[in-house]
């Protein structure tokens, strides 16, 4: 099975208060950020104020993130149950908490492959958690950035994992509001999926200042004092992610109302973002 390259650390091994030398802690840093928001642990004081600053302006930020981890967890099982996809390639990870999307999909068809995909060192760090799938299927991680999407599509470790002739759902969980436009996320985004034949699937989330226009901006000021770029997007900017796919019912919606477990949302406008499902003819 491919390992991690750069990281002999097991994943529920680090000792809590060890730190990748390659990391700058008085910095902030998305993962962590979003790890603080989900209660986890590998965070540090900069991280921690920017995310208390960001909750200042939207309370519910907790919650937000995890409606978009709940999402996560729904279109995996989505693509593995209904759809029969085997092969993920999950695009900005994060730190891993559980139930990943190996976790998911294993559970359902133990073949299934998954590669994760980050460039944050603490992340790196606790990739070894990330590879601890069935025997019957294969999980690798990759170091390394979404900007570099041709260097992605020829990883050998990403060759050895999935077959590219084969569907392959990519997703892009919380991740694609830290490029500007300038940055060509769209481009990127159609890159990837150039390169993964009929059948895949592309599944999203993105943050929006539809539903809140006053909060986010906030937000977007927090986060640009702490030097990290957040671009939120409307319903319809979203949705240009999905050219040329074919939309799984029902659509881009508020990431609450993405076919939900159980009853639907009361105000399905409470987190902050679109999310959606598209399949490539």
């Amino acid at each position: 099975m491919p390992q991690q390259r750069g990281s002999g650390v097991e994943g529920e091994g680090v000792a809590p208060d060890w730190v990748p030398p390659e990391i700058n802690t008085s910095v902030a840093h998305s993962a962590r950020v979003y790890d603080y928001w989900l209660g986890g642990k590998d965070n540090y004081p900069a991280d921690q104020a920017l995310a208390e600053a960001i909750m200042q302006v939207i309370p519910t930020m907790r919650t937000m993130a995890q409606a978009n981890r709940a999402f996560q967890t729904r279109a995996a099982r989505y693509l593995a149950r209904e759809a029969g996809v085997r092969q993920f390639l999950d695009i900005g990870t994060g730190i891993p908490t559980s139930p990943n999307v190996h976790e998911v999909t294993q559970e359902i068809a133990p073949e299934a492959r998954v590669v994760y995909l980050d460039n944050d060192p603490i992340v790196l760090a606790h990739a070894r958690a990330l590879l601890t799938g069935s025997p019957e299927g294969a999980t690798a991680y990759l170091d390394a950035d979404l900007r570099e999407p041709d260097k992605i599509l020829q990883d050998p470790d990403l060759l050895r994992t999935l077959d590219l002739s084969q569907p392959v759902a990519l997703m892009l969980v919380a991740i694609l509001m830290f490029f500007r436009d300038a940055e060509g996320p769209y481009g990127i985004v159609a890159r990837l999926l150039e390169a993964l034949p009929s059948g895949s699937y592309l599944a999203l989330t993105h943050p929006t200042a539809d539903f809140n226009p006053e909060a986010m901006s906030g937000a977007v000021a927090a986060a640009q004092q702490s030097g990290i770029t957040l671009v939120p997007r409307s319903r319809a900017e979203v949705e240009a992610f999905f050219t040329g796919l074919d939309l799984v019912e029902p659509g881009v919606v508020p990431v609450l109302a993405w076919r939900p477990d159980g009853e639907p949302p009361a105000d399905p406008q409470n987190a902050y973002y679109w999310a959606g499902i598209g399949r490539k003819p």
